[in-house]
């Protein structure tokens, strides 16, 4: 009885003890450091860590929020998973010119804010790195996909992936939404430039760009499995999951109609290829499928994607994808956002904001509308991806690559990507008399049009800013005209005028005209067109220069255009697409020093009543077929 009396204090006070430590251990997971030792199986790491998270903790991992939304704070109370910079909105202090210090520190500043957290997770930083990084002043801009899809060159992406992973490494950043492989069947779609062809094979080939983002799997690695190889790699993004580019009149986010087959067989592939290569996230889209929004299709996003295609990674919204599942966005968010996650979105890109966010979702897995099995399973694939790139062992950047940006190597990189992708549609009048390469030595040349002497308009739009600038003053490159002026003999003249009048062309002995025309800068829905013509005034320079002077005409645009009315006055017609930064792969190729090798990765329509056609349509009578394109020979031209 008395040995009795005794127990049951004592028994309390183990209970009690044993109550305190747990929650010192609770608030102290240093007592359980297995997750950061990286000799420690992934698994076991992955467990380690998910074991000791709060419902909120996972919760906020989910999250990634746009820059403007959040502070080192946010990023420390709610465990945020990830941020982005937004396009044009997201560099340091707002300065478009910030330097490649100033990223890092501004990126340090939030995972420093990540790092003293509870559990000391670090988050994972991304941007739209999509043809170099093209976000940052002075960094190098590479030619957008259309343009790299008619070089049928996939080595040759895959160095301009290297490239671009490490610029965008340089400014602290380690993932990069990259690379688009949407397949564009309609050039009205505003998008259309970011596809590399109407071709799937074309799309497959080039998703070696992931070999170049992430690094080349290792010969006994896992296919299949998120894998990114170094400090000087990032985290890759397949996207838009899937069919973007099917979109009824290539109207931006509206609807694909198709039956499985066709989906199968035309937008599918790419993925399963980025798949094999190892790719660590996977974008969805935001348009619908036989009018069912991607963001909440189960059957593709989770048994197709996850389940058969064996996709390891996690999969992220697009910018407030979830928001826009309904019309008007936002309308009814929390619907959305169940309806999203369980249909597989491991990861909100830009949520309203953090708290509403925890709320929603908390309310959502506390009522069992999600199961705690989707929120571990979300959690699982993100945890994946950053002990896959050593976020854990370095989550802070440093300074050790910032003169990486807009090196020599790259902008030669850039050079012969653009020299590659130029098309040659016309050379003469008289097929045996052609026109191109141009002599260097000539008395007089008449250099005109809307686009000669722009960068912003030679880059379009993902560059500085969301949609592009008309400017000369948003990077660093050469533009067409000097890169003419440099290529051309010393005793050649050049006269340039973007519009000049029919009056002054009379009498003035050009030897020929370089007419270089094309598009605005656009991005997304504003891309979006039904006409396709090509804008003034470069329209009417082109006809009235072309109806004087023997004519070279260089398109400047993100998908063909309509010139079947003005080819016969033109002399030459050249397809530059959306070239970048580096002109002087321009001049290489019109005066010789390099052959036109270039293959049309589109249709050249002749009407836009036809479209949609691509080839292997029954009614196929375009312009210029899939695939066409006259070669020349160097000439070393004088």
């Amino acid at each position: 009885m008395k040995s009795s009396n005794i127990l049951v204090p004592i028994l309390g006070l183990v209970l009690l003890f044993s109550s305190w430590v747990g929650s010192v251990v609770a608030q102290n997971p240093k007592r359980n450091t297995l997750y950061k030792d990286s000799k420690q199986p992934m698994n076991v790491r992955i467990k380690s860590l998910v074991d000791q998270m709060t419902l909120k903790e996972k919760i906020g991992q989910m999250a990634q929020l746009d820059r403007l939304q959040a502070t080192p704070e946010i990023m420390r109370d709610y465990s945020i998973g990830s941020l982005l910079s937004g396009s044009g909105f997201g560099a340091p202090n707002f300065n478009f010119s910030a330097s490649p210090q100033d990223w890092v520190d501004m990126v340090n500043e939030y995972q420093k804010g990540s790092l003293s957290s509870r559990l000391e997770i670090p988050m994972l930083y991304g941007i739209d790195s999509v043809h170099g990084h093209n976000n940052v002043y002075k960094a190098t801009i590479f030619p957008h996909n259309v343009g790299i899809g008619a070089t049928r060159d996939p080595e040759l992406l895959k160095r301009i992936g290297s490239a671009t992973a490490i610029e965008t490494r340089a400014t602290g950043i380690p993932f990069a939404f990259s690379p688009c492989i949407a397949v564009c069947r309609d050039p009205r779609w505003g998008r259309c430039y970011e596809s590399y062809s109407e071709d799937h094979k074309i799309v497959e080939e080039m998703t070696d760009i992931i070999l170049g983002l992430q690094g080349d799997i290792p010969l006994h690695g896992r296919k299949g499995v998120p894998f990114i190889g170094g400090k000087d790699k990032v985290v890759a993004c397949a996207k838009h999951f899937v069919g973007d580019g099917g979109t009824t009149k290539g109207i931006n986010e509206n609807n694909t109609v198709l039956d499985w087959h066709q989906l199968l067989s035309i937008h599918m592939p790419g993925y399963y290829h980025s798949i094999i290569k190892g790719v660590s996230t996977i974008m969805i889209s935001y348009s619908s499928w036989n009018g069912e929004k991607m963001h909440t299709n189960q059957n593709l996003v989770t048994r197709y994607l996850k389940d058969t295609l064996k996709f390891r990674g996690f999969v992220i919204s697009d910018y407030q994808g979830v928001d826009r599942i309904t019309t008007p966005w936002s309308f009814n968010y929390s619907n959305s956002l169940l309806r999203a996650v369980n249909a597989g979105i491991d990861m909100v890109m830009a949520p309203p904001n953090a708290t509403e966010f925890l709320d929603i979702m908390t309310s959502h897995v506390m009522n069992k509308s999600i199961p705690m099995s989707r929120i571990d399973d979300a959690v699982k694939r993100i945890l994946r991806v950053k002990f896959s790139m050593g976020l854990f062992e370095n989550p802070l950047a440093d300074y050790s690559l910032v003169d990486q940006i807009g090196t020599q190597t790259h902008r030669d990189l850039a050079r012969e990507a653009v020299r590659k992708s130029l098309v040659l549609l016309k050379n003469g009048k008289d097929d045996q008399k052609p026109l191109l390469p141009l002599p260097k030595r000539t008395s007089k040349i008449l250099v005109a049009g809307t686009h000669a002497n722009n960068l912003g308009l030679q880059c379009g739009g993902w560059t500085i800013t969301w949609q592009g600038l008309n400017s000369n003053n948003l990077t660093t490159g050469t533009t067409i005209l000097n890169a003419i002026s440099t290529a051309v003999d010393p005793s050649t003249e050049i006269v340039y005028s973007i519009d000049p009048s029919v009056e002054s062309l009379k009498g003035n002995n050009y030897s020929y005209a370089i007419v270089v025309v094309g598009e605005p800068p656009y991005a997304e829905t504003f891309g979006d067109n039904l006409n396709l013509t090509i804008p003034e005034p470069g329209l009417s320079t082109m006809i009235n220069v072309c109806k004087t002077i023997k004519c070279i005409v260089v398109l400047i645009s993100g998908r063909p255009l309509v010139i079947q009315p003005y080819l016969p006055l033109m002399d030459a017609l050249v397809a530059a697409w959306l070239p970048g930064a580096e002109g002087d792969g321009v001049a290489d190729v019109l005066f010789g020093d390099y052959g036109f090798t270039g293959k049309s990765p589109r249709t050249w329509f002749k009407r836009v009543d036809q479209l949609p056609m691509n080839v292997g349509d029954k009614h196929y009578d375009p312009l210029f077929p899939f695939g066409f394109g006259l070669t020349t020979k160097p000439t070393g031209a004088i």
